[in-house]
């Protein structure tokens, strides 16, 4: 295997919650000084030894060729290795994985905060194979072969489904976890992600949480930096950007799709994030 010149390792100062993006990159293990999150779903597929995080008040051991899947806001922090053997690494946009409509039971357990894993390490060359043509598609920076991989992505966790459970954790802490908790800020992002493309106000996020709308937008700035509104607007945004990046249909339609219901709050809204227009920035990105 030919691992790339520069293998990626965790930034002890990088911001919380800042987004990696859509990216497959090898990893090299390292003990983190403090827990990473970021809204994005997490891949780990090891090559070898073992790697043990600290997530959810739990210990949880990953090893190696067996891919785990997992829900990054969730704060996570590894806290032993046995093998420096790099690791691939593949994250995914919340919005976008939640769009995917994968198996409802397997959707479940990753917003529950477990860790899931396959029960078999049999596919592993496979595995192996795909994450390295993914590295090296994303990476090469090619539209239309990101769309290729954001494709066979979803296709792989649509039968990684089918064969994988939620890891074992301690025993010790096994009465402490209650799989069904899931912190007020979590289910907010939930909720936004099944239904940005509504009409939808604070008053219907903070009912759907149970909140009282101004401390639900209160909780929420505290841990996001951003008001309720904003982060619906930045959710709607990045679905604009991808499918202006891999559909042909009318930028109007893409709009009102996204949850925009007007096309002059749109423009602006979309101008002021992207620095263009729309049309420029199909333009410049379209994998068509």
């Amino acid at each position: 295997m030919l691992y790339p010149e520069k293998l990626k390792s965790f930034d002890k100062n990088r911001p919380e919650l800042k987004p990696y993006g859509f990216t497959v990159e090898m990893w090299t293990p390292k003990l983190m000084p403090r827990p990473d999150r970021h809204n994005e779903i997490e891949i780990n597929l090891l090559t070898g030894g073992s790697i043990t995080y600290f997530i959810h008040d739990r210990k949880i051991k990953l090893s190696s060729k067996r891919p785990a899947v997992f829900w990054a806001l969730v704060p996570h922090q590894i806290i032993h290795f046995d093998n420096d053997a790099p690791y691939y690494v593949c994250t995914i946009p919340f919005a976008q994985f939640m769009n995917w409509q994968l198996p409802s039971s397997f959707v479940d357990h990753i917003l529950k905060g477990d860790i899931v894993n396959t029960t078999t390490n049999r596919g592993f060359q496979y595995d192996k194979y795909l994450m390295e043509i993914w590295l090296q598609d994303i990476s090469a920076g090619d539209l239309k072969r990101i769309d290729v991989s954001a494709m066979e992505i979803r296709a792989w966790l649509h039968r990684f489904a089918l064969n994988s459970m939620p890891a074992e954790w301690d025993a010790d802490k096994e009465a402490e976890h209650e799989f069904s908790m899931i912190n007020l800020v979590e289910k907010i992002i939930i909720f936004i992600a099944r239904n940005y493309m509504n009409p939808i106000k604070n008053e219907d996020i903070g009912k759907a949480v149970g909140l009282h709308p101004d401390y639900a937008n209160t909780i929420f700035k505290k841990s996001f930096g951003m008001t309720l509104n904003q982060y619906v607007l930045m959710q709607r945004i990045l679905h604009v950007e991808r499918q202006l990046s891999v559909s042909n249909d009318s930028i109007t339609e893409i709009a009102y799709e996204a949850g925009f219901n007007s096309l002059s709050r749109f423009n602006a809204a979309f101008r002021e994030k992207c620095r263009c227009s729309p049309r420029e920035y199909r333009k410049r990105n379209s994998s068509h």
